[in-house]
């Protein structure tokens, strides 16, 4: 259940004066997404900021997420973006904001990874059985691979928060990434058909530390 009280507080926090500075969207998006923003800024005191662009540029997704002055930037590009929800145009309304709330963990699963100084590094004890790559080529790999923890990360949420709901956010997931070029930097397949199911990710565990266990398997793969 989404706490309703967390919004304002998510507003105040944000550097938003309050819900009549954002569009129903924006409102929708956040609530869906609430309770894990609230468990990355509450709990895990993960160094979030919300921003808010007056109007999104060609090619903006709906949310994204940089990093900056060790700071997370959670990137909301939906004004002006006719194409913001496009992502969830064959998900029933009802599923939506739970697609929306596998979009943000997904987000902090990112800020995770920079806030843990890891970034584009690979786990410890981990070996690459293949010379480092050059250039655009290294920049592309390293990127599949964080899209391939943030993806897990998010999975690992649901099974934790939602596990009826695994399979309709999984299937989801891969047909998002279908799409994706074989080698492309979005391309996460690898990871996501071994978490086919909730089973691959191990109870009793951090999310992160479930995500990283499935992300090492993949990464095998991925060389």
């Amino acid at each position: 259940m989404i706490k309703r009280a967390f919004l304002p507080l998510l507003l105040l926090t944000s550097g938003l004066a309050s819900a009549a500075d954002l569009t129903e969207m924006e409102i929708r998006w956040l609530k869906a997404g609430a309770a894990v923003l609230s468990y990355a800024k509450q709990d895990l005191k993960l160094p979030i900021d919300i921003t808010v662009q007056p109007q999104a540029r060609p090619n903006d997704v709906p949310l994204a997420l940089g990093y900056d002055n060790g700071r997370c930037k959670l990137v909301l590009s939906m004004r002006g973006n006719d194409n913001a929800e496009d992502i969830l145009a064959n998900v029933p309304a009802a599923q939506r904001p739970l697609m929306i709330e596998a979009m943000v963990a997904h987000e902090i699963g990112h800020c995770w990874r920079y806030a843990q100084g890891v970034w584009h590094a690979l786990p410890a004890g981990f070996e690459a059985r293949q010379p480092p790559r050059q250039g655009a080529a290294e920049e592309l790999r390293d990127t599949r691979r964080e899209e391939g923890y943030a993806d897990l990360v998010a999975l690992a949420w649901i099974q934790q928060q939602h596990p009826e709901q695994y399979a309709s956010v999984a299937a989801w997931m891969r047909k998002v990434r279908e799409p994706s070029p074989a080698v492309g930097s979005h391309s996460t397949l690898n990871w996501l058909q071994l978490a086919s199911t909730g089973a691959a990710f191990t109870p009793g565990l951090p999310v992160f530390e479930q995500a990283n266990l499935v992300w090492r398997q993949g990464l095998l793969q991925d060389q």
